[in-house]
């Protein structure tokens, strides 16, 4: 259809009222100008061009896609989201250059030349995020994970930062015109399509296929609306054999796609046994994370091999080992509930039932707000029969309000206030000044509040920044039934505006008085002077 050999550029020609112009020109050559460009040519042309800019909206698309799935697997399977986003993100951003300056040599032939890289990058991107996930669960390794994790965002950026010099030359094939405007239009469509893209991760393809098929149909998008469009514009720009050996790559790869799209399933619950054991009864991946609930659906299962332990991860982390989760949860809910007044407690986050579990325990308590940033979770609580048992239904309990959305955001909105405000939240920005002194402004007359301290001194500085006193103190130790699990008893804070005292007036499996103050004198002991520094959002 748009068929325009190479050759050196026209001439400028004079315009079309210059007499001198005419006379340089002679009839002939005027003849030639009036015809050169008829209507039905510029027709042609001008729908042939759009169509390129469709391609260049759609790969813009698919690349952002591609970007962010890299992004969110990296923080999932590697923790720390922000150094992953910011290595995803600049090793992109100079792949993308790499592969600009190694497009120069492929301008010859653009069409070709597009459709290629556009196959690769289909197959590369579609079947990143299933190959990463596999890598992750078979090698269990942190430093091969990220380098994966590296080498697929400079493999995907170099391809695409490959496609706008081909673009804008397909553009110049078609018809003539000043680079500045040309460039408007393709970077216009590019922006668009990124806008496009970006939006479409969060809130349709993550959501509704997962973040492994939604990349799989991301790749096969890729290659039809890159590949096969422009193949289809620009046909006689190549052999006729050379045109059969790109759409038959084309068409492999939509088949390896979908090949790979059939088999996700069976390759996904392949990788979660390597990675989790034998028994992972239910994967699920929400908005926010992965969920996997392995083991016995017996959650009273304690001993291994006869029945193993009901666990929960979370993005890959142990987040509940059935027989021992006990004394994790009555050290986060019973000292801060027997310090004081107790008939209206917050809990943030506990969507898994089981903080909820002891805080109901309690005799005092009147009514309970739980927000919970995964609605997954909470629901996966509600009709796992395992979970739910070992939560004991807490979740139905009629003196339970159950909020689902951002904690942080809910905190700003809230009032009222609280006798007890429990954290069960992990990480930023949940373990900041600013979230801490957000719920002590919902802390009552002799309110506490308890959390549970990944790095117990930076917790404890955090939480005295915002202007609350603190005592720490330990889990109680015991047997472990997980062998994944923690080594040592968890660590937590108890704070309030006055000097807390931990104390317990519900009786306990695991905890006592005297073992709470043991605890936190022994923690005294070892408590570094000065503190460090307090973790806040922007710190």
């Amino acid at each position: 259809m748009i068929n325009h050999p190479p050759g050196p550029p026209l001439r400028p020609r004079p315009a079309p009222d210059d007499p001198a112009g005419l006379a340089v020109l002679g009839a002939s050559a005027v003849r030639a100008r009036d015809t050169a460009h008829p209507a039905p040519l510029r027709g042609r042309a001008r729908a042939a061009r759009l169509l390129v800019l469709l391609a260049a909206f759609v790969c813009a698309a698919c690349g952002l896609v591609y970007e962010l799935e890299l992004v969110a697997l990296g923080g999932q399977l590697l923790g720390d989201a922000t150094t992953q986003t910011s290595v995803v993100l600049s090793v992109m951003v100079f792949a993308m250059g790499v592969g600009s300056l190694l497009a120069k040599r492929l301008t010859r032939r653009p069409a070709a030349s597009f459709a290629l890289v556009e196959c690769a990058l289909a197959l590369t991107g579609g079947t990143s995020v299933l190959l990463l996930y596999w890598a992750w669960a078979r090698l269990d390794q942190h430093g091969a994970t990220l380098a994966g994790v590296v080498a697929a965002t400079f493999l995907i950026g170099v391809l695409i930062g490959a496609e706008i010099p081909l673009l804008m030359t397909l553009i110049q094939r078609i018809r003539r015109e000043d680079a500045g405007r040309a460039a408007a239009d393709l970077f216009a469509a590019d922006y668009v399509g990124a806008l496009v893209g970006g939006l479409a991760f969060p809130f349709l393809l993550l959501p509704q296929l997962g973040q492994s098929t939604g990349a799989l149909l991301t790749g096969a998008v890729n290659a039809v609306a890159g590949a096969a469009v422009v193949l289809r514009l620009f046909r006689d720009e190549v052999s006729p054999r050379a045109r059969v050996l790109l759409w038959t790559g084309c068409g492999l790869v939509l088949l390896a796609l979908a090949v790979a799209a059939a088999c996700t399933d069976a390759i996904e619950r392949a990788a979660r046994q390597a990675l989790y054991g034998a028994q992972v009864r239910l994967a699920l991946h929400s908005r926010l994370q992965e969920i996997v609930l392995t083991g016995d659906a017996d959650p009273t299962a304690r001993v291994p091999p006869q029945r193993a332990p009901l666990e929960l991860y979370l993005d890959g982390r142990l987040a509940v080992c059935g027989p021992d989760e006990y004394r994790e949860h009555e050290a986060l809910a019973h000292p801060a509930l027997g310090g004081g007044p107790a008939g209206r407690v917050l809990l943030l986050g506990g969507g898994d039932g089981l903080a909820l579990r002891e805080v109901l325990r309690h005799p005092a308590v009147r009514a309970v707000v739980v927000v919970e940033p995964d609605p997954a979770l909470a629901d996966l609580a509600r009709r796992d029969p395992a979970l739910a048992a070992l939560g004991e239904h807490s979740l139905a309990d009629p003196r339970v309000r159950l909020v689902t959305g951002d904690p942080l955001r809910w905190l700003r909105e809230a009032d009222g206030s609280y006798d007890v405000v429990l954290s069960e939240l992990r990480g930023r920005p949940y373990d900041t000044q600013e979230f801490y002194g957000l719920a002590a402004r919902l802390l009552g007359p002799g309110g506490r509040l308890a959390v549970r301290a990944e790095e117990l001194w930076p917790a404890e500085a955090t939480l005295r920044a915002a202007g609350l006193r603190t005592a720490p103190y330990s889990a109680a130790d015991g047997p472990r039934h997980c062998p994944r699990g923690p080594g040592s008893p968890a660590a937590f804070v108890l704070a309030a505006r006055t000097p807390p005292v931990l104390t317990l007036t519900a009786p306990t499996r695991s905890l006592t008085p005297d073992h709470l103050r043991t605890t936190a004198a022994a923690l005294a002991t070892t408590r570094p002077d000065p503190l460090p520094a307090p973790r806040t959002l922007l710190g």
